[in-house]
């Protein structure tokens, strides 16, 4: 059973959308810019490149035992498989966040906060369609409080090859400012749902 204060991320893809390196970014983001603990694990399908792949990360303030995600508190979704795969592990009142071009989301639990991003178009818009992931990851740091928003730009900046620096903190700032823009919408429904 996990602890009570652990924070459960599976992010799903298929092969070389950044997957595993999205995991590794948010768990180096916990553990050496947030001094928490963190464990990532992987996995792939049979195929080299465009098959299946997963990462789950464990966060926490205390030692982990268990490196495995069994239910998922966040879940993000880069691919339909994926997402038909990793959405039954999603917990009830978890948070749910998908591709809006890769992904169709069906069977919704209205317990889950939900989001999807074209963090792809976003991707494709600066110029590169492989730092989805990085958007992706702008857009978590937005609407979550997995990690602190300098731990989260500081393992991005760390873990790119340094001639992409620039670009991919533009692919992380416009996740992160799409983000903020969501929250903000939301905020003002839900305020006019209230005087209503």
């Amino acid at each position: 059973m996990p602890a009570k204060n652990e924070k459960r991320i599976v992010i799903t893809g298929f092969g070389g959308q950044g997957i595993v390196l999205a995991g590794n970014i948010l768990g180096k983001a916990a553990t050496i810019y947030d001094k928490a603990h963190a464990t990532m694990t992987q996995s792939y399908g049979p195929e080299a490149r465009g098959g299946s792949c997963s990462t789950q990360v464990i966060i926490s303030q205390e030692e982990i035992l268990f490196p495995y995600v069994e239910e998922a508190q966040v879940l993000i979704c880069m691919s339909q498989e994926g997402y038909d795969k990793a959405l039954p592990s999603l917990i009830p009142g978890g948070l749910l966040i998908w591709d809006t071009d890769l992904v169709e989301a069906k069977e919704l639990d209205p317990s889950w906060t939900t989001y999807h991003v074209p963090a792809t178009r976003f991707a494709e818009d600066l110029g590169n369609k492989m730092m989805a992931n990085i958007v992706m990851l702008g857009f978590l740091s937005a609407v979550s409080d997995l990690v602190s928003e300098e731990s989260f730009k500081q393992a991005v900046l760390s873990s790119v090859p340094p001639h992409t620096k620039e670009t991919n903190a533009k692919a992380f700032d416009r996740g992160r400012e799409y983000g903020q823009a969501i929250l903000k919408s939301r905020a003002k429904k839900d305020q006019s749902q209230e005087k209503a």
